[in-house]
């Protein structure tokens, strides 16, 4: 009884040392590839929110700025400075995610002009029900940030009636509200970078 326990163990192990190995391997192929994809969606993602900038140069994101802004749990990862092609200062890009979405973080990137004017964000991961909070990636919603000089946005269910309101996404203000407080924080951090303007 003992010899079967025991061989038992030894089929047990030798194909969890297997299936590990494969693992591993998997991994080491793949990380290359998955990074280079992650840092073309992050670039396209920065032209998306800054056009007319011709380069991005990341910052060192100020701790104490952050916390300053940073609320309900978002947190700014990231920050660029926008440049034109003779180095003329155009804005930041700003990237912020938060916790709050109804399918868990929603972290995107929010292009602010260097007089604070919001040109729209660019999501970078999103996990939400399709048909619902997924529609924060549609324009209709998108477009709502964009070409606006506000502090910050509010969402609303009745209809915005004012540059700083945003529609919520019918059946998804939770995930309206989680995009619309990650942009606020955006808008925030590029505000403070610019001396408070």
């Amino acid at each position: 009884m003992n010899k079967g326990i025991l061989k038992d163990c030894l089929i047990l192990f030798a194909i969890t040392l297997v299936a590990g190995l494969l693992l591993g391997a998997v991994y080491e192929v793949t990380k290359g590839p998955i990074a280079v994809q992650e840092e073309k969606t992050k670039v396209e993602s920065q032209q998306a929110v800054f056009a007319d900038a011709e380069k991005f140069n990341q910052m060192d994101v100020d701790e104490s700025i952050a916390k300053e802004v940073e609320s309900n749990g978002v947190t700014v990862d990231e920050v660029y400075e926008a440049l034109d092609g003779s180095d003329a200062h155009l804005g930041y890009i700003v990237q912020a995610t938060s916790p709050n979405s109804y399918g868990g973080d929603v972290t995107l990137m929010v292009g602010i002009t260097a007089d604070g004017t919001c040109n729209g964000y660019s999501l970078l991961t999103i996990n939400d029900t399709a048909g619902l909070g997924m529609n924060a990636k549609k324009d209709d919603f998108k477009n709502q940030y964009a070409g606006k000089q506000v502090d910050s946005f509010e969402v609303t269910k009745t209809g915005a009636t004012a540059d700083n309101q945003i529609d919520a996404i019918s059946g998804a203000t939770i995930t309206s509200k989680a995009v619309t407080e990650s942009v606020n924080a955006c808008l925030a951090y590029a505000k403070a970078l610019e001396g408070g303007n």
